[in-house]
């Protein structure tokens, strides 16, 4: 089966379980890490891309980062992990690095932005 073209505009993320009752903790949790270069938490720099929770409670998250050569790329999707797996309910995390789409500042949220003065 070939894979659909994409085109200008597709989403190459996708949904989160916005709906599930951890979501908003899970969200809670990645609030709680922050990019070492950036005083601003990984969510509200957009870096968390998708938040999937299944009917078991297992969550998988795919994140990227300011920049492909990030001192902390190794270690990043551990801290993301540990910041989840103890909220209860949480049956396993999955964290995972992607690059596509690339991080930009349009991701920013308007706290980031605030935050860094861009406001």
């Amino acid at each position: 089966m070939d894979a659909m073209p994409r085109t200008e505009g597709d989403t190459l993320i996708a949904p989160s379980s916005t709906e599930h009752p951890l979501y908003a903790d899970v969200v809670e949790a990645c609030r709680t890490v922050y990019d070492p270069e950036i005083p601003v938490n990984i969510y509200d720099l957009g870096l968390v891309y998708r938040i999937a929770i299944d009917g078991e409670n297992n969550v998988e998250i795919d994140m990227t980062l300011t920049a492909p050569g990030c001192p902390v790329a190794g270690e990043m999707p551990g801290w993301v992990a540990d910041a989840v797996e103890p909220l209860p309910g949480v049956k396993t995390v999955n964290v995972q690095l992607v690059w596509d789409p690339p991080w930009g500042m349009d991701k920013l949220s308007d706290e980031a932005r605030l935050e860094l003065g861009f406001m």
